[in-house]
């Protein structure tokens, strides 16, 4: 019987020792962009808004720059749009994982021995 052998990574930038920007983050970031709300995003997402609002908080205070804009709501209701710094990262992180992925399906010594 033939098997399936891979590594599968998962990868996370912190700050000092603060989980700061990875997968779900980056896939927030795109709901966001993608919606124009916080709200949205997470209801996508299958998360509170209270913890969106959270990541988002987060990215903005940690990051060199803020991540996410929002607007308060009015006549046209409020929204949130991702910042070209925002755009920046999310493009560098995958960036990141392709290289990372293509190291780890080179991997060839450790997989013929598994």
């Amino acid at each position: 019987m033939e098997r399936n052998v891979r590594i599968s990574l998962s990868h996370w930038v912190f700050i000092d020792d603060t989980k700061f920007f990875g997968p779900g983050r980056v896939q927030l970031l795109e709901h966001i962009q993608e919606t124009g709300s916080i709200v949205k995003a997470a209801q996508q997402m299958g998360m509170s808004y209270k913890k969106a609002w959270d990541m988002v908080v987060s990215l903005n205070t940690l990051g060199k720059n803020p991540y996410v804009i929002t607007h308060k709501g009015g006549q046209h209701g409020g929204g949130a749009e991702i910042t070209e710094a925002g755009l920046q990262v999310i493009e560098a992180y995958k960036k990141l994982g392709q290289k990372l992925k293509a190291v780890a399906e080179a991997e060839q010594e450790l997989l013929n021995l598994i």
